[in-house]
């Protein structure tokens, strides 16, 4: 039943099935298939009618005279007036137009409306967005412009960097002291944290890894830039007439060294078949796809929430036997058939954090990189990678631990210090300490 509508009556259009109609019998035609009194008003031409109909809206019921009916049943309608016009039992949705899209920089001016941040650390994201577009530009033909392979240098903590380290570390250093708005800049790339000398008016803290993963860069595996804010306890502004070079670097160190649970803001850039900013300001986890046609990132992830259980793993298992025994008897259970399809977990390992970051959030599970007996504080920094990952992982509603404690509640003494770490859904990590314990 359908109801059709005048100005001031409202009438309802009753079909029923009547036996099989050709165009070679002349009784039938449309005006017997729909019959009206003469009185009756089915199309108002006055200005309140609601709403006019046209005979475009009957198409599906009515078929023109002359067309053969050659499968199904014809049907025969007719008004019936009714009572007042019915009132719809609830609003409808208003559909979402396709087109309509929220990049990051609307999103992070929406968030200094709220209150949520303010305007110079929306022009610190800004910049470190901005960064991440034009890593991920070199990335895509890295190849093709013989920016592969190592870069003949070796950083801080002894590890052979590749080109793209040192310039993508270049480029996140030249995005962030054009803001004005950042007093610290401290690298994984670096020796020691970098005051600022053109800040204007903000004291913003940046901790980053520019090229996580960095391995996987030459055979075109998944990479990723890791990054946090602090607020600094003071402002290291470098003044060479009363310290000298040792203690301004002290300076930058202690206001450096601050525990995750001071992170005013942390993310992380995917680079794989897509471009994925992921960021929390501390009021939950959202992703923005970087859009190759308008050059913006997306939102594509809002309020991102980690599963609570998911049955994927992912250490480097090649370490195996150079873990702790409590922790290979948690792996071997995780290798048993279990569940409810009765299966193990799978596992899986990119041999980068920011792709096990991402897929986790995504489908839950357990990440970990714990100490071994060569790695005695485990591989992972806690300034550039930990920290920031950890800080994100809880704002979904995950845990990351060391295996003793909250991986944000540690104190850094030292601006490479190193951290095991576990980090995943929250009902994987309980699992994981009733192991440990």
């Amino acid at each position: 039943m359908r109801t059709l509508y005048s100005s001031h009556q409202s009438y309802s259009l009753i079909c029923h099935s009547k036996p099989k109609i050709t165009a070679s019998d002349p009784k039938h035609t449309m005006s017997e298939a729909i019959p009206f009194s003469p009185a009756t008003t089915l199309f108002s031409t006055t200005s309140n009618s609601i709403p006019h109909l046209s005979p475009s809206h009957l198409r599906p019921f009515l078929r023109h005279e002359t067309q053969p009916h050659t499968t199904g049943k014809p049907i025969s309608c007719q008004a019936v007036a009714g009572g007042a016009t019915p009132t719809p039992s609830t609003t409808p949705v208003k559909k979402k137009n396709r087109y309509e899209m929220e990049n990051l920089t609307t999103w992070l001016l929406k968030q200094e409306q709220a209150g949520h941040i303010d305007a110079e650390l929306t022009i610190v994201l800004s910049s470190i967005s901005l960064a991440c577009k034009q890593i991920a530009s070199l990335l895509q033909r890295s190849s093709i412009i013989n920016i592969t392979g190592a870069q003949g240098t070796m950083n801080i903590q002894g590890e052979d960097q590749k080109k793209l380290d040192v310039i993508s570390n270049e480029l996140f250093c030249n995005c962030l002291r054009s803001t004005g708005r950042t007093g610290i800049i401290a690298s994984e790339e670096e020796d020691v944290p970098v005051a600022v000398e053109e800040t204007d008016s903000g004291n913003y803290i940046v901790v980053f890894d520019p090229i996580d993963g960095s391995a996987n860069i030459d055979i075109a595996l998944t990479t990723g830039s890791i990054f946090g804010i602090y607020a600094p306890d003071e402002q290291c502004l470098v003044d060479y007439d009363e310290d000298t070079l040792d203690e301004a670097k002290e300076k930058c160190i202690v206001s450096v060294c601050q525990p995750g649970n001071n992170l005013l803001a942390a993310g992380y850039c995917l680079y794989s078949s897509s471009v994925v900013f992921t960021i929390s300001i501390g009021n939950g986890v959202h992703g923005f796809t970087l859009d190759p046609a308008y050059g913006e990132f997306v939102l594509t992830h809002e309020d991102i929430k980690i599963p609570k259980s998911g049955r994927i793993y992912s250490f480097n298992e090649g370490n195996f036997d150079l873990f702790d025994p409590k922790l290979q008897n948690y792996l071997n259970h995780l290798r048993k058939p279990g569940g409810p399809a009765g299966k193990p977990y799978s596992g899986r390992y990119i041999g980068c954090l920011v792709g096990e970051i991402h897929r986790m959030l995504l489908y839950g599970g357990i990440y970990g990189n714990p100490d071994n007996v060569k790695a005695k504080n485990g591989n992972l920094r806690l300034l550039y990678e930990c920290a920031p990952m950890s800080y994100l992982v809880e704002q979904a509603g995950g845990k990351a631990i060391d295996g003793v404690q909250r991986i944000l509640d540690i104190e850094p003494k030292q601006v490479h210090q190193r951290t095991p770490i576990f980090i995943g859904s929250p009902d994987e990590i309980d699992k994981l300490m009733t192991y440990l314990v």
